[in-house]
């Protein structure tokens, strides 16, 4: 999913800059580009899930209800979060589900 995002904001982008280069001159161009731009940025800037640890040590951590199954380990994940600081934190279980 993710690269379909990226290539759709390449090609949004992509797209309004050959318009612009061949001499279009259309009010949505330049939204064009700035949507593409966005698309792009935000997507490659996304923050990633990081590997699954240990439950976290500290104040204001908390395990949550939320659990999932991670798809690419098959293994139950809690969430853990931390209500200072927004973090959230993902933890294995350790029980492999298919």
């Amino acid at each position: 999913m993710r690269a379909a995002i990226i290539a759709l904001g390449v090609l949004l982008l992509a797209g309004a800059l050959l318009a612009a280069l061949l001499g279009a001159r259309t009010p949505g161009l330049f939204m064009a580009m700035v949507a593409g731009a966005l698309i792009l940025l935000g997507t490659l800037a996304e923050r990633r899930r990081k590997d699954l640890g240990e439950a976290p040590r500290g104040p204001g951590w908390h395990a949550t209800d939320e659990r999932f199954v991670d798809p690419e380990t098959g293994q139950l994940v809690a969430v853990w979060h931390n209500d200072t600081t927004g973090e959230r934190c993902y933890v294995r279980l350790g029980v492999r589900r298919e």
